[in-house]
């Protein structure tokens, strides 16, 4: 099997009415925002909404680009972050997801442990419309560029 050397990926900090976001326990990485990888042919809009009701059971609307973000360690990856609202469904789990909670902005920041995700969600969650960019490795997680786009 051929494995991909870029891989594009999405994210989305969605928002409930009540005021909480969705989070999920991923198998690998712990707590974090719903997200996946960019099928072939699929737009990245349509990517994260499909990654959010597969791995929640939630419908969202997606709304600004909040941070572009580069893994560079390969395969590189290319993630996009944007924040989105809460449209329909119940909470529910799948392979992807051991567990889904809506929780306030403050808990979220403290459940995620994984660096390079706890950056993103400060990015998401202090958005002010200037669009991040960040380069990064893991393990040990380095940010090797930073800006404002």
């Amino acid at each position: 099997m051929n494995h991909p050397k870029h891989i594009v990926a999405v994210s989305g900090l969605i928002s409930h009415p009540d005021g909480n976001i969705l989070l999920i326990k991923s198998p690998r990485r712990g707590w974090e925002f719903p997200g996946g990888q960019v099928e072939e042919g699929e737009t990245i809009i349509d990517a994260l909404i499909r990654e959010i009701e597969e791995e929640t059971g939630i419908n969202a609307a997606i709304g600004s680009l909040v941070g572009i973000y580069s893994n560079i360690i390969s395969p590189t990856k290319v993630m996009f972050g944007f924040l989105g609202d809460y449209i329909s469904g119940e909470l529910q789990t799948s392979e992807e997801s051991l567990e889904t909670i809506w929780i306030s902005h403050q808990t979220a920041l403290q459940q995620i442990s994984n660096p390079a995700v706890s950056d993103r969600m400060k990015d998401m969650v202090n958005f002010t419309g200037r669009i991040i960019y960040r380069a990064y490795t893991t393990n040990p997680y380095q940010i090797y560029k930073q800006c404002y786009l």
